[in-house]
């Protein structure tokens, strides 16, 4: 009886465990940390922070194209119908949001082309001209940087969330079937991309601000941790032993170290240390949180795939 239980036990978990490997992790990790950039920037603008050509918010949008159309590779190399991906944009589904995500993907890329127009680096207008005209026309319509800046903010809340959300509609999956994993995302993508923002940037006050803003939202991703585990070990049986596997089960290990202790705390004892001048800044915390947000995926997806309806003895 044993035996067979514990081969329908493993007929059940294969074929989800194995439906997705790296590249929706990937995918989901550097939409947010573009989403994260996107709201940075707009802030930036928004709040006039954009003085002189060494502002970061400039340096974010060739960073953010390179890396989206990283991200979007990834998508595409998980699609069993590659050749059809094109169908997607001859609709739009409201209630569907990978229909949304697709349009809000297809929105990004423009704004991240005219933010980069607003100051073109030397080294590729000096080779690519007609890309310096197109920049002085941007740059002659009146508060042409606010307006930027407002629909980089808006993007990229949009899009932070979607990467949760994406996985939230997914019902059959009770570890992900939280409306606070939209949240917890574009949180985290804030973290993540206020972390390499910060490792990157020229001028050492906007370097030590967001040093401060990781912080804050290292702060905020603890609490929306607290609020997705106390939804699920609120609701049914089956949530119940979803948020188990990361508490206590299979996954927990990597939770606990990569996630949680290597991807938040520790980085927000380091800061905290660096942005009251108590040590200098180094690029040891935000590499960990970095590393963290990627690991929050990989093992959000996967336990998420471990958790199902119709394995719901998966912890007895």
């Amino acid at each position: 009886m044993n035996e067979l239980t514990t081969t329908r036990h493993n007929e059940l978990i294969d074929p989800i465990v194995h439906v997705w490997g790296w590249e929706i992790p990937v995918y989901l990790f550097l939409g947010g940390l573009v989403a994260g950039m996107m709201i940075i920037a707009g802030y930036f603008f928004i709040k006039g922070r954009d003085e002189g050509h060494e502002c970061v918010c400039y340096q974010v949008p060739l960073i953010g194209l390179f890396l989206l159309s990283l991200g979007m590779l990834a998508l595409f190399l998980d699609l069993e119908h590659k050749a059809y991906v094109w169908r997607v944009y001859t609709t739009f589904k409201i209630k569907s949001p990978m229909s949304w995500g697709s349009w809000i993907l297809l929105l990004v890329y423009p704004a991240l082309l005219v933010n980069f127009l607003l100051n073109v680096p030397a080294w590729i207008g000096d080779r690519l001209a007609f890309l310096k005209i197109w920049s002085q026309k941007i740059l002659a319509i009146k508060n042409i940087k606010r307006h930027v800046g407002k629909v980089n903010l808006v993007l990229g809340i949009m899009l932070g969330i979607y990467t949760g959300i994406l996985l939230s509609s997914l019902g059959a999956r009770p570890l992900w079937n939280s409306a606070i994993l939209g949240v917890l995302f574009l949180v985290s993508g804030l973290s993540t991309a206020s972390a390499l923002v910060h490792m990157i940037a020229r001028d050492r006050a906007e370097s030590e601000m967001l040093a401060r803003a990781d912080n804050l939202f290292l702060t905020i991703e603890l609490f929306v941790f607290a609020l997705f585990f106390i939804a699920l070990l609120s609701s049914t049986e089956v949530q119940i032993q979803s948020a188990m596997l990361l508490l206590t089960g299979p996954f927990a290990a990597v939770f606990w170290v990569f996630v949680i202790l290597m991807g938040i705390l520790i980085p927000l004892f380091i800061q905290n240390l660096s942005v009251s001048h108590r040590i200098k800044h180094t690029p040891v915390a935000p590499i960990m949180v970095i590393v963290g947000g990627f690991v929050l995926r990989l093992v959000l997806v996967q336990a998420g795939q471990y958790s199902h309806y119709l394995n719901a003895h998966f912890l007895k």
